[in-house]
């Protein structure tokens, strides 16, 4: 008989804890820091919506969903449209229904968009798989540049000379993988709002608790979990940075900036094979560059691991007003009215997306 607890980080005992990191431990699925009972306090710490569901059976844990809880049951994943992975954490081969653990804890419509895929609880709901590429560093670096030089030649030999103009072409230049100093970060922070503002996609620093939950990263201290800001440096001035948070044995490849000055230097690809070079040295196996079809991606990726994207919602209003809503936007798209036929659905995405980065 499965009971379904819902609980606040603050009040996770050790027992979960130590079993939320033999979990964790036991499943290499699990290795990002997203999955990391670190990103859940940082997170506690900055959304006062935080939940975990802890799942039981005859009194012993069988795993652990972290959420965020809205309004009338609405819930989204841990870290809300900023978080890329996310799922179940459970012992290896764990099953779960995903309607009967929302039931179970009064949830009425849960919405993913980077669920671990190999979950079947998930990708049984799933409207779009994905996958997120991934650097495998766990040979090293020159395993890694070698396979994927043989795979991909044009795409390292243009790497290749990029760090020759940066080498010939520049009176000094530095790398800092572990850049402390706050006006980086700062400036890494203005220069990807300005980014987002340009392209016109939603600026995520434009709310309180994503800038928070970077410095509390960046503070470290945390369990398993911790920001990283990356930087380069073209003769005194910066050039490129990188925001990302690490696990034992993961970077995820998060915020990547640069500036356009030195685009002919390819100064964001430098500072990233940069940060693969160093890290890889010290014990990081991957570095997960997340979903989307870019080709820097899909040229240094060594493999992707597979996301689910959909949603489950229970019989209640709420749950008919999300499905009436996709059963709209789904019936718009097969009209024959070309870019018109994509409006609803980028309606819903932006309000859906607007939403959930407002903290009930």
């Amino acid at each position: 008989m499965m009971q379904v607890e819902t609980c606040r980080a603050q009040s996770l005992g050790k027992t979960e804890r130590d079993t939320w990191r033999s979990f964790q431990a036991a499943d290499a699925s699990f290795a990002s820091p997203y999955f990391s009972l670190g990103f859940l306090d940082a997170m506690a710490a900055v959304r006062r919506d935080t939940r975990v569901l802890v799942i039981r059976e005859a009194g012993a844990i069988k795993g652990f969903l972290p959420f965020h809880k809205g309004a009338l049951g609405h819930a989204r994943p841990l870290g809300g449209p900023l978080s890329d992975h996310h799922g179940f954490i459970a012992a290896p081969g764990t099953r779960f229904d995903l309607e009967a653990v929302l039931k179970a804890a009064g949830l009425k419509v849960f919405d993913f968009f980077g669920a671990i895929g190999t979950q079947t609880a998930f990708r049984d709901h799933a409207q779009l798989v994905d996958g997120s590429w991934v650097i495998d560093l766990s040979a090293g670096y020159n395993a890694w540049i070698e396979t994927r030089s043989a795979v991909e030649p044009k795409a390292f030999r243009n790497l290749r000379a990029r760090r020759r103009k940066l080498e010939e072409e520049t009176v000094s230049f530095k790398f800092r993988i572990q850049d402390d100093r706050p006006e980086v970060l700062e400036k890494a922070i203005e220069w990807k709002s300005r980014q987002y503002r340009r392209t016109s996609h939603f600026d995520v620093f434009s709310v309180d608790w994503t800038r928070k939950l970077i410095d509390t990263l960046v503070k470290g201290g945390l369990d398993n979990a911790s920001g990283l800001v990356s930087s380069l440096e073209v003769n005194g001035q910066l050039a490129a940075a990188h925001v990302g948070m690490r696990s034992d044995t993961v970077l995820h490849y998060w915020f990547p900036v640069y500036d356009p000055e030195f685009s002919k230097l390819g100064p964001g690809l430098n500072l990233l094979t940069e940060i693969a070079r160093t890290l890889s040295g010290e014990g990081l196996r991957e570095i997960h560059l997340g979903p989307g079809e870019y080709d820097f991606k899909r040229e240094l990726a060594s493999w992707q691991f597979p996301l689910a994207s959909g949603y489950v919602a229970a019989p209640s209003l709420l749950g008919a007003a999300r499905q009436l809503a996709d059963h709209i936007e789904d019936a718009a798209e097969r009209l024959p009215l070309g870019a018109l036929s994509t409006l609803p659905g980028r309606a819903f995405r932006r309000i859906d997306r607007f939403t959930a980065f407002r903290v009930a």
